[in-house]
């Protein structure tokens, strides 16, 4: 991963472990459902993006590793196991 990767990564896990923080304080003070379910929303929305960073940067060492390498299938395929499991 890059540097720049594991900084938005990094910056996107705080975010979510602030997301979880907020979500026990709200159950244990008792807050609506609709309250948790929006803060569920986006924590998974937070994961959503960490996910779409880590692929990305995936995607472009991908790129760079099929130029001019003879591994060029399983390179592709790595890309594709993790996009699926994703999904």
């Amino acid at each position: 991963m890059t540097a720049n990767s594991r900084g938005a990564v990094a910056s996107r896990l705080a975010t979510i472990e602030g997301h979880f923080h907020a979500l026990h304080r709200m159950v244990d003070e008792g807050r609506s459902y609709r309250d948790i379910v929006q803060q569920l929303v986006a924590v998974r929305s937070s994961i959503d993006s960490v996910v779409q960073v880590i692929v990305d940067d995936l995607a472009g060492d991908c790129v760079r590793s099929v130029r001019g390498s003879s591994n060029a299938k399983s390179t592709v395929q790595e890309l594709r196991d993790v996009v699926a499991s994703a999904l």
